[in-house]
Formats: C-alpha cells, sequence, structure tokens
C-alpha cells in the first residue's frame, strides 16, 4: 500500500473543520499507516496523528488523518493478537451488558459492531440474547472466531445497507467509537437498525480521565487508531444530537491481567520487555486486578 495523503478532520459534534487547538503535533512517517499499527491492544508505541481540541464543544481529534477508504483497507488487513485477553474482555464487557437488564432490555437480537473474534456474541448467547450478530473488518479476526458465532459474524465495516430498519433491540459497541472517522453518521445508522425503545451500549476510552491528564501524549490512548477521543460531555452531545436519549455515563472498572497492565504502562522498552516476560509465567497469569483506567461507559436509548 503506498502512503496516501492525508484529509482535514471536521468535529463530529459541531461540524467545523479547523476551529481548534492543537494539543500535540504528530509524530509519525507516512509509511506507519500500515496495518500492524492498526491491530487491536498492540504494545503502545506512542505513534500519533496530529492532536487538535474544538475551540467550540471541546471534543478531542486527530487532524488531518488518512482517509476512509485507507483506513477501512488497514482494519480489513489487520490481525487480532489479543487471545490471551479474551476471558477477561468477556467478564469486563458481559458485566457491563448484564446492567441493561435495568433498562427492561429486550433479548431478541443483538449486534456487536467491531466484534473482533465474536467472543462477546458468545456472552451474548450465554446472557439469553436469541439471536446476536457482528459485524468486523478484519478477516483475520472473524477466521479465528469460534464455530458457534462465525456464521453470524459479517467480515466488513458497519455502513448502510447491510441491516434493515429496527432490526436489533440491543446494539453493543467496545472500544470502537474512537476509531471511527465518521462517528455522527455511524450512529445515524445505528438509530436506523435499532428498533423503537432499543438500547445502545458504548465503551470507550475517557480523555479526561486521570491517566490521561497525568500522561498527556504518552497516555496509550493517544494513537494513530484514535480519530475521536471523547469525554462524558461530548459522548453526551454526539449521542444526544444523534437522536437517542443518554440514560447513563459513568467509569469503567476494567478486569486485566499483570501482563496487559504493565503493556499499557509508559515504562523503558528494555525493562518492560523483562518484565513482561516474567509475567507471562503461569503463577502470574491466573492474576486479575480490577482497576479504573480511564475508560467510560455510555447506555442510550431510542425514544419509542
Amino acid at each position: 500500500m503506498q502512503p496516501p495523503d492525508l484529509c482535514a478532520t471536521r468535529c463530529a459534534i459541531c461540524n467545523t473543520e479547523g476551529n481548534a487547538v492543537e494539543l500535540y503535533p504528530a509524530n509519525f512517517v507516512m509509511e506507519a499507516l500500515h496495518p500492524i499499527f492498526f491491530s487491536a491492544r498492540r504494545v503502545p508505541d506512542r505513534i500519533h496523528y496530529r492532536i487538535v481540541k474544538c475551540s467550540i464543544c471541546g471534543l478531542v481529534r486527530s487532524d488531518p488523518v488518512a482517509d476512509s477508504r485507507i483506513l477501512g483497507q488497514l482494519y480489513a488487513q489487520s490481525t487480532f493478537d489479543y487471545g490471551d485477553e479474551v476471558d477477561n474482555l468477556k467478564l469486563t464487557y458481559g458485566y457491563y451488558l448484564s446492567k441493561l437488564n435495568k433498562y427492561d432490555v429486550q433479548k431478541r437480537t443483538l449486534l456487536e459492531i467491531g466484534c473482533g473474534n465474536g467472543f462477546f456474541l458468545e456472552e451474548g448467547l450465554k446472557q439469553g440474547y436469541v439471536n446476536v450478530v457482528g459485524v468486523e473488518p478484519s478477516a483475520d479476526a472473524v477466521a479465528r472466531a469460534n464455530s458457534k458465532v462465525r456464521s453470524q459474524i459479517i467480515c466488513d465495516m458497519m455502513r448502510p445497507g447491510l441491516f434493515g430498519k429496527g432490526q436489533f433491540d440491543v446494539i453493543c459497541m467496545f472500544q470502537v467509537l474512537d476509531h471511527i472517522a465518521d462517528p455522527a453518521g455511524l450512529l445515524a445508522e445505528c438509530y436506523h437498525v435499532l428498533k423503537p425503545g432499543g438500547l445502545i451500549l458504548c465503551l470507550n476510552h475517557n480523555i479526561e480521565a486521570i491517566s490521561a491528564r497525568l500522561l498527556r501524549n504518552r497516555s496509550p490512548i493517544v494513537d494513530i487508531e484514535h480519530t475521536f477521543l471523547y469525554s462524558p460531555d461530548t459522548m453526551r452531545h454526539l449521542f444526544s444530537s444523534s437522536g437517542f436519549k443518554v440514560l447513563r455515563i459513568h467509569p469503567v472498572i476494567n478486569i486485566y491481567s499483570p501482563h496487559y497492565m504493565v503493556r499499557l504502562l509508559p515504562l523503558p522498552r528494555t525493562f518492560k520487555g523483562i518484565l513482561l516476560k516474567l509475567l507471562k509465567k503461569r503463577i502470574f497469569q491466573k492474576i486479575k486486578l480490577l482497576a479504573p483506567l480511564g475508560n467510560l461507559n455510555l447506555v442510550a436509548r431510542k425514544p419509542q
């Protein structure tokens, strides 16, 4: 793939181009636009576009970025490299899915956008959802799916025409919205395929978390994969302007292994390598850590 030209981005809330202050200058070469850097949950490498903050609403975004066609190719060619963390992710995401019961959720149909190898679809079935469907651009991730759910995964980007109007009771996105170049367009499509009264469950990074404020551009969330970075306020504005009624926004408690926790830390490379090798030992692999590491969770409803 030839290194592409970069395209200016607009604020997803205000729809303005420019009109932003620079937080961090770009620190990558064009050759970094490679599938290896767009594979989920890789070891943080601090490579990122120019990062700016909207002067009107405060939404943080990358500007400029590769166009959506190139991004689609990069995600399609990305690899599934986080199999060791699937059990912990299933526990975390499954916990927040179970919390939808308090909103009288209907459990006929569930869609997950960016479903990886489908591990959360398995959790959805376990929690009583009758039909589960996933959309995932990475061919490698889909190929690694359990045969129980593989046929329910569409290898594609979420886009108009994939599903009919009012098809789903619940739509879930976990660490996906940050990656989307047109979040308003994605939410419009979610609104279209969600049934009236249906719920959307979204978990993603919080740019205003203590860890992000302390680490600044050394934070693992400041990354070339992330087109937008949200705060509770900008998440609320984005979903409300897309027609959803926001029911709750709150911090997330993640379940991680010690190995994955160390992967996220901005430590010297040699020391980090030694520590990661040590934490691969079986005695450490059984340990589970609960930590509020800078994610936020949103639940919203499509009005009746």
